[in-house]
């Protein structure tokens, strides 16, 4: 990554409740227009990583650099130059795609005279134009991941993270989104950010991958890269097992279970 400007710096960043040691010394860098996917078993750490980069957990040690600001000491300045997409609900559903665009723009604090047009171009590049004064609630799970893909893009950020985007989507609307997200690299202008438990997600795709087991980077390279060290006949399925161990099919604890099944029965 020497010819390359790192979009994602961090440096022996660690987390720490009371006991549990979520992430421990974590050395990562990003290249700028990357799709980077952070991959691992639940428990791995990689939430908390993005919580960490996003500015909503302080680090308990180390640092961390995005967009080349430190997000302790410059967090405001973090916050203005990224986009961050949850397993949680971030659209209304009371409202329509347009009502919801609104919103999204007051709290970014983009001018009203730019509004009208960037709500246009959002709904254009995600596939929503049509139905975009449609209440929100009658929205299938595709169609709500993409606006609140549309949401975390309208300020132009230069940084994207999404956790899980595709949880409990239909193979359909999990290629619409893979769609956008592949249009969204080819622009050039935004890095973007991934967790996945979707291997094929991963391998189609992410530029590199980095895998996390309990709090630690366990292995990183591109999906073919990874898949070579494996074996000649391998899978990334094959990488994850590898280096995760027999906790792939332990499947998280209670509250992973049942934040999982929550956000697949909300995006159904």
């Amino acid at each position: 990554m020497t010819d390359e400007i790192a979009v994602i710096e961090t440096t022996a960043l660690t987390l720490r409740y009371d006991q549990l040691l979520a992430v421990d010394r974590l050395d990562l860098t990003v290249a700028a227009g990357r799709i980077f996917g952070l991959l691992g078993p639940n428990g791995a750490g990689k939430t908390t990583t993005i919580k960490m980069l996003t500015t909503l957990l302080p680090p308990s040690a180390g640092s961390a650099r995005v967009a080349g600001f430190d997000v302790v000491r410059e967090a405001r300045e973090v916050r203005r130059r990224i986009g961050y997409v949850s397993q949680m609900l971030s659209a209304d559903g009371g409202l329509t795609a347009v009502e919801n665009l609104r919103l999204s723009a007051a709290l970014y604090g983009i001018p009203r005279r730019e509004r009208a047009a960037r709500i246009d171009a959002a709904l254009d590049f995600i596939g929503l134009a049509e139905a975009a004064r449609q209440l929100v609630k009658t929205y299938s799970g595709g169609m709500i991941r993409r606006l609140e893909l549309a949401q975390a893009l309208l300020h132009d950020p230069a940084v994207l993270f999404l956790d899980e985007p595709t949880i409990g989507l239909d193979p359909l609307a999990r290629r619409a989104v893979w769609e956008r997200l592949q249009a969204l690299k080819g622009r050039g202008a935004t890095t973007i950010l991934i967790t996945t438990h979707d291997m094929e997600e991963a391998d189609v795709l992410c530029d590199e991958v980095a895998l996390m087991h309990r709090g630690v980077l366990a292995a990183r390279g591109t999906p073919a890269e990874l898949k070579r060290q494996v074996g000649p006949e391998a899978t990334l399925d094959d990488v994850f097992a590898h280096y995760a161990g027999g906790s792939i099919d332990e499947g998280g604890t209670y509250r992973d279970v049942r934040r999982t099944r929550t956000t697949a029965r909300r995006l159904a």
